[in-house]
């Protein structure tokens, strides 16, 4: 008989699809559904990322490439128009431009624009292998940060996988060096040893221009994924308005600093997308500008269901196949160096998701420990 009723329509049954129907339409999966609901988020940003880091490296990876901001402006008009097109399809629900809420947002849009283009400035002058390990440093920022925002606690364990990190961070950049340095050595036995030194001197340079960017970015990562979470609580925002307001808000500032800041002149356009390249170039920005959608919204969905350390340690794990898609399709260099820096990476990560559960279980038992039953009243 129960199995009957539930069979029939306006059961329970029938109420929980119509809720969770309603929940992907509209981008607020409820964190009340646990660890089952924080699967998908992560395993949907998990592939996002990958996409996202391999299409960019490919766009940027030009010799010349210097049109960074138009790049992302280019991305983020996709972005909008394949939301817009969505939701007019009805597939998906987000709120109406509103003026007051775009004031609101703006800041958190600028930012996301400084993280976007500083990782695209970073991949430009580092590998991907590099690229992926310096942003678990973002790690410990958003981890410190949260302690000072949100009443977050580090653990002992915690703290010994941010060592780790740090230690694989050192042996990354460490192999780089020396793989850059070895690769202007050899030559300068030759004859030319003044053309030879400033080959030395440029690959110097170009490393030493790529660790700026990089920690550039991370620290306006952490400042984004913080920052969104407690506007997130303040506005009330779906991930998909989160997702909306920032591809939208964030085309009039890359657009700008585009006209200002780099050379629109016939010369640098054929440079950056010389016509051999330039179908596959403008197919693959495009594209990426389509995964952006991913991207966008399943950052605002890991973040909503767990924590905004929990959504950048994700990030790290998701490390080993975005080294590997590097070394797969660019031909990163395969050394113990860059393996053992990979490798302790993951460790770490291993270790901080160890770390977080067991501090977890710990404040569930202390919330457990900490409820006074109450006692049943006779009558």
């Amino acid at each position: 008989m129960a199995s009957q009723r539930n069979d029939k329509p306006g059961t329970p049954t029938d109420r929980d699809a119509a809720d969770l129907k309603k929940a992907i339409a509209t981008g607020s999966m409820a964190a009340k559904e646990g660890t089952v609901s924080a699967v998908p988020p992560i395993l949907c940003y998990c592939l996002a990322s990958i996409l996202m880091t391999v299409v960019n490296k490919f766009v940027v990876s030009g010799a010349k490439f210097n049109m960074n901001f138009l790049l992302l402006c280019i991305q983020s008009l996709v972005c909008v128009a394949c939301v817009a097109t969505v939701k007019k399809l009805g597939i998906i629900s987000f709120r109406k431009f509103d003026v007051q809420d775009a004031k609101t947002w703006f800041p958190i849009s600028f930012m996301l624009v400084s993280v976007i283009y500083t990782g695209s400035k970073s991949l430009q002058h580092l590998s991907i292998p590099v690229y992926t390990i310096f942003k678990n440093l973002t790690i410990i920022l958003i981890a410190y940060g949260e302690v000072i925002w949100f009443g977050g606690r580090v653990t002992g364990l915690t703290f010994v996988s941010f060592i780790f990190m740090v230690i694989s961070s050192i042996i990354a950049a460490w192999t780089d060096v020396s793989s850059g340095i070895a690769d202007s050595v050899p030559a300068v036995g030759t004859g030319a040893s003044l053309s030879n030194l400033q080959t030395l001197a440029g690959a110097v340079q170009g490393l030493n221009v790529g660790y700026f960017w990089m920690l550039v970015n991370c620290l306006t990562s952490a400042a984004y994924v913080l920052s969104m979470r407690k506007k997130i609580k303040s506005t009330g925002f779906s991930d998909w308005d989160s997702m909306f307001y920032n591809n939208l808000l964030s085309i009039p500032v890359l657009a700008v600093c585009s006209i200002v800041a780099e050379d629109w002149g016939t010369d640098n356009l054929s440079v950056n997308f010389p016509a051999t390249t330039r179908n596959a170039l403008l197919l693959a920005i495009a594209f990426s500008g389509a995964a952006a959608v991913g991207i966008s919204y399943t950052t605002a969905w890991c973040v909503r269901v767990t924590s905004s350390t929990t959504y950048s340690m994700v990030g790290a794990l998701n490390k080993l196949p975005v080294a590997a898609s590097g070394m797969i399709f660019f031909g990163d260099p395969v050394t113990t160096g860059s393996v053992s820096a990979i490798g302790v990476g993951f460790f770490s990560g291993i270790m901080y998701a160890v770390a977080k559960t067991n501090q977890k279980k710990s404040e569930a038992r202390s919330q457990a420990d900490s409820i006074i039953p109450l006692a049943v009243r006779k009558t």
